[in-house]
């Protein structure tokens, strides 16, 4: 990092009509008076949960080998460049009832939803506790994502428990869910639509189809002449993504208008490909941990009862009957494509915010992320040996490349079911939590209510 001797905001925004960019972390924002090691040594740590349903086929997610010694399995193979970053965990639980409602509360609420009444309880989720920390800092103290919503869903929530439960992995307080959004249009808006600007202000823009960029294009101008080479390239990478972004969503827009009579109603701005849908994404959630317009992210990558199919990858069946596949090996071939597929959308995010320099590291460098399900075997709904890896050095707190097993695994001759790994000492996933939590700040010794309790923390050491 070069120290400049002139001081730019790390609050800065650029505003044109309708329009307001805050910009990437600069050389120009840290004051000359700062000292590189304290600069360095105070990174801005960003904390992300990811969820996956239907959990996964765990025969072949499971490494083979522990500790720094082990081999990605099959399902996690698209991890392997990004090997020093990845630590996956094996042996974890929850306890629950083996339904798909409740699920999403056992990962990262560390609640038992109560059955179905009038009324619903779950707990203040992960990213909520992390985001009532440190969101007061940003624009948004969380941003919510989502790839689908409760259309695809026909029939009961399987389940005595309210269909609610799986809306949302993100719970602000133990009564409120917060809304998950599936739309990347209304995400832009949210972020470049300008913070000040008037409603009125962003429907001209839209109306007169003016780009983001080119609305602030004058403040652009003004701003590279002040900032040294550096700075000048890495804001250019920053507003070439911005635009980009942009393009495909107008793309997916004009797509959805061109094919609105053979289509079913979707909100305009979603693309109709599942993978463009999931990178259009990501790649908003980079940019917000780029623009610092957020430090706390969730995305539901799938929802639990998912219709959804993955012809992109030769599997036509919806991704809920692929999961009951009854040890069929052909049904267990498409969900193990299905998993790894989903694994591959999470390591391209990966490798994003690894290229992308924050301070004296990357994103990536500074980012502290989970990625898992609420279910392990999908024939059984079950919650034991949970599929779950982290993603991230925590800003300098998390060695990665790493197998740890935090339970005891039997011997293959003593599992119930060839397919499915068996411990015969699990570790509760809410101790994972606490331990994540202490590295994102939160001074706590517990987490979770009641059976879903935490008994103590995770050595990640």
């Amino acid at each position: 990092m070069f120290i400049s001797k002139k001081h730019l905001s790390r609050r800065t925004i650029l505003r044109g009509l309708g329009a307001g960019l805050a910009l990437p972390l600069l050389d120009a924002m840290v004051p000359a008076s700062t000292a590189l090691a304290q600069t360095a040594a105070k990174p801005t740590l960003r904390f992300g949960t990811f969820y996956v349903p239907h959990g996964a086929m765990m025969f072949e997610w499971m490494p083979q080998g522990v500790g720094t010694d082990f081999e990605f399995s099959r399902t996690l193979k698209p991890l392997e460049p990004l090997r020093d970053y990845v630590n996956v965990l094996t042996g974890m639980y929850s306890e629950g009832p083996n339904v798909h409602s409740p699920t999403p509360g056992f990962l990262f609420a560390g609640a038992h939803a109560a059955r179905a009444t009038s009324e619903y309880r779950l707990n203040t989720t992960v990213d909520q506790v992390v985001a009532a920390h440190v969101g007061q800092e940003t624009v948004f103290p969380s941003m919510e994502f989502a790839i689908e919503d409760a259309s695809s869903i026909f029939g009961t929530c399987a389940g005595d428990y309210l269909c609610l439960y799986m809306d949302s992995i993100s719970w602000r307080t133990p009564t409120q869910p917060l809304p998950m959004e599936i739309n990347p249009r209304i995400v832009f808006e949210r972020m470049f639509g300008g913070d000040g600007t008037s409603a009125e202000a962003r429907r001209i823009r839209l109306e007169q189809t003016t780009s983001i960029l080119d609305a602030v294009a004058e403040d652009v101008h003004g701003l590279n002449r002040s900032l040294g080479a550096g700075d000048q390239q890495r804001l250019d990478e920053y507003l070439e993504n911005v635009r980009e972004v942009e393009r495909r969503i107008v793309m997916a827009e004009k797509q959805r208008s061109e094919r609105s009579l053979d289509a079913p109603p979707t909100p305009a701005g979603v693309p109709e490909a599942f993978d463009d849908h999931v990178a259009l994404m990501f790649e908003l959630q980079a940019l917000a941990f780029q623009g610092d317009l957020t430090r706390v992210t969730s995305f539901m990558m799938g929802r639990e009862l998912s219709g959804l199919a993955f012809p992109q990858i030769g599997v036509a069946d919806g991704h809920h009957p692929v999961s009951h596949n009854e040890y069929a090996p052909e049904q267990m071939e498409k969900k193990a494509k299905i998993d790894t597929h989903q694994v591959s959308l999470f390591a391209n995010y990966l490798e994003r915010l690894r290229s992308t320099p924050d301070g004296d590291g990357s994103l990536l460098d500074h980012s502290l992320l989970i990625y898992g399900s609420g279910m392990s075997n999908g024939n059984r709904h079950d919650h034991l040996n949970l599929p779950v890896l982290l993603a991230g050095h925590a800003a300098g707190q998390l060695k990665g490349g790493r197998h740890l097993k935090l339970g005891d695994e039997v011997a293959p001759e003593q599992r119930d079911f060839e397919y499915v790994p068996k411990f015969s000492k699990h570790t509760p996933i809410a101790n994972l939590m606490v331990t994540l939590l202490n590295m994102a700040g939160v001074e706590t010794d517990s987490y979770g209510v009641d059976i879903c309790q935490s008994t103590g923390r995770v050595d990640l050491a």
